[in-house]
């Protein structure tokens, strides 16, 4: 049950500073506070204690800076949160400790280990060969654990996060099972040293699939507990621990509503994001298939508690922007949290696109059908915004002006390049409530009427790139009527790709479809011998996508001259169309 498709959310920034090793250690602090924690019981009949008492993990991963902890912290407690989880702990993390601690929150303590990250992982470690790496770590996880292991926000040490999948990034085959074995058996070295440090707090260790549980089954006998995230799988997870034999609780550590690699694509090829009531019923699915594994799925922490509002954010957090969504209600409940006297977000019921989503006209108009309700009665204010996630892999969110038509429809105009774009329609209730869907769309060129005198037309440029990615890209593929080949240039000042139309002929309209390489400024010139040229446009603030307009021009020949190029690569056009 590996994910088919790359994960896309990034690891955390603590991640990634824990990764670089760019921490340096505080003196030791002295708590006296601290819990004890157990995993308690016989096979099948376990259960997680704090200082003697049973604990259930009805927990979050933990996103907000930790110098907003103090600010968020009693919103957390308020939803029947009693854990946090962490990826990194550092320097940093006794200020999100104390804030936990003072709130009746404990929290999973999470190391960061290479490559992490699952699927979309990074940064590889040879796991047999490495021993740099390896003491390094076995030497500053160890003095985090001296460090903390008294402070009363701690629950549980987690040591590493989606590294059994993500080590298929770098290595395949014998070598991959290799490598796998020895990540774990080193998951188990920094166990045991943990333990030598703190006995009164559990160790685990995460990662991405039930499919790693074998290796710690086999390498890391020393875990106390083991842990996984599994989003649309969570309910598959105990029948993988019922026939694999084992013999050590679990807890989740990440799961939710359905993720990017695990829906279906969409009539445009990209995946379905699972609608705002779909999402808030797949954290309600998650909880219940965690507590139905009694006493061996000892709680969990959902994902996520996180105010990013990015292609990311909207997808998973329960409060992007600080709004809060019915994921964030949906939770609560869970928690058994009373919601009786809350306010709650917008529902969106419906929402369309008018007209083919498969054919929208770039930089024309683009209108969008909602159907929104509020079940307090608030007044609903409406925002669309757009993202270029499958054009160039931006997680930014960008707002694009809108008109209300009224019943619903909102206009926009479409965005100006081709490719698979995400349009985002974001309902807010004035009470710190939010309800977002989005709908993809397919931005093709504008259809211009008249011919294409330069479709198929011999071509020639003063450059053309020669190979690498999908080149070579000659000056035929401006010209042959497909918007999924391109001429580009060499990364200099000035180049050009001209058209021989065969005869003399008048023009009214030209349409220029660019690829990610851009022309500044650029001159549309004809001539009637290939040498005399006459400039009949100029560009001056050329901002890439789709450049249409309306030319009057004469001339056998019909060429683009780029003078100033948009960024620090050549110049690429998808097509070069001249229309009569």
């Amino acid at each position: 049950p590996r994910p088919t498709r790359t994960r896309r959310i990034a690891a955390p920034l603590t991640a990634g500073l824990l990764a670089a090793g760019a921490l340096s250690l505080p003196a030791q602090q002295a708590h006296a506070a601290g819990s004890v924690v157990r995993v308690t019981g016989s096979q099948g009949d376990w259960q997680l204690t704090v200082d003697g008492s049973p604990y259930q993990v009805k927990g979050l991963t933990w996103g907000p800076a930790v110098a907003d902890a103090e600010r968020y912290m009693p919103d957390v407690r308020s939803m029947g949160v009693n854990t946090l989880r962490t990826w990194g702990t550092d320097a940093s993390s006794k200020a999100l400790f104390d804030s936990a601690a003072a709130h009746g929150i404990k929290v999973v303590a999470g190391f960061w280990l290479q490559p992490g990250g699952g699927p979309g992982s990074g940064g590889c470690v040879n796991y047999l060969t490495d021993t740099a790496y390896k003491n390094q770590m076995l030497d500053e996880f160890p003095k985090w654990v001296q460090t903390y292991k008294d402070h009363p926000g701690v629950l549980m040490w987690n040591v590493g996060n989606e590294s059994v999948l993500g080590l298929q990034n770098c290595y395949g085959g014998d070598e991959l099972e290799r490598q796998r074995n020895a990540y774990t058996t080193f998951v188990n070295d920094i166990t045991k040293k943990i333990h030598g440090i703190d006995p009164n707090h559990p160790v685990t260790s995460t990662d991405a699939w039930v499919g790693a549980w074998p290796y710690y089954k086999r390498n890391a006998p020393d875990l106390d507990l083991y842990a996984v995230n599994a989003y649309d799988a969570v309910c598959d997870v105990r029948s993988a621990w019922e026939q694999g034999g084992y013999t050590k609780p679990y807890i989740v550590t990440e799961s939710g509503p359905p993720g990017e690699w695990e829906v279906p694509d969409d009539a445009n090829g990209v995946p379905e994001e699972p609608t705002d009531r779909a999402k808030a019923e797949g954290y309600t699915k998650a909880w219940d298939c965690v507590t139905g594994h009694r006493g061996v799925a000892l709680g969990a922490t959902l994902f996520h508690y996180g105010t990013e509002y990015d292609f990311g954010g909207i997808w998973f957090n329960l409060l992007p922007a600080g709004q809060k969504r019915l994921s964030y209600y949906a939770v609560k409940r869970a928690y058994g949290a009373d919601t009786s006297r809350d306010n709650t977000p917008p529902v969106i019921s419906a929402l369309s696109v008018e007209g083919d989503a498969a054919k929208v006209q770039a930089g024309r108009d683009l209108t969008l059908s909602v159907r929104a309700s509020d079940p307090d009665g608030d007044a609903l204010s409406y925002e669309v915004l757009e993202n270029s996630m499958y054009v160039d892999q931006s997680k930014q969110l960008t707002p694009r002006p809108h008109t209300d038509l009224g019943g619903g429809r909102l206009r926009v105009t479409a965005p100006d390049r081709p490719g698979v774009w995400k349009i985002y329609v974001k309902v807010t209730d004035g009470r710190g409530n939010v309800g977002v869907e989005t709908r993809s769309v397919r931005v093709v060129p504008p259809s211009v009427d008249g011919t294409n005198l330069a479709l198929g037309r011999p071509a020639t440029a003063s450059s053309y790139q020669t190979g690498g990615g999908d080149c070579p890209c000659t000056a035929a593929g401006a010209v042959d009527g497909r918007n999924d080949t391109r001429w580009a240039s060499d990364w200099s000042d000035p180049q050009w790709l001209r058209v021989d139309l065969g005869t003399r002929s008048t023009f009214r309209h030209v349409q220029l479809v660019w690829e990610t390489s851009y022309a500044k400024a650029y001159t549309i010139q004809t001539s009637d011998d290939g040498q005399t040229w006459r400039t009949v446009r100029q560009v001056t603030d050329g901002n890439g996508g789709v450049d249409d307009f309306d030319v009057s021009g004469t001339g056998r020949y019909v060429r683009v001259e780029g003078t100033a190029r948009g960024t620090g690569w050549g110049y690429s056009l998808y097509e070069f169309g001249v229309y009569n």
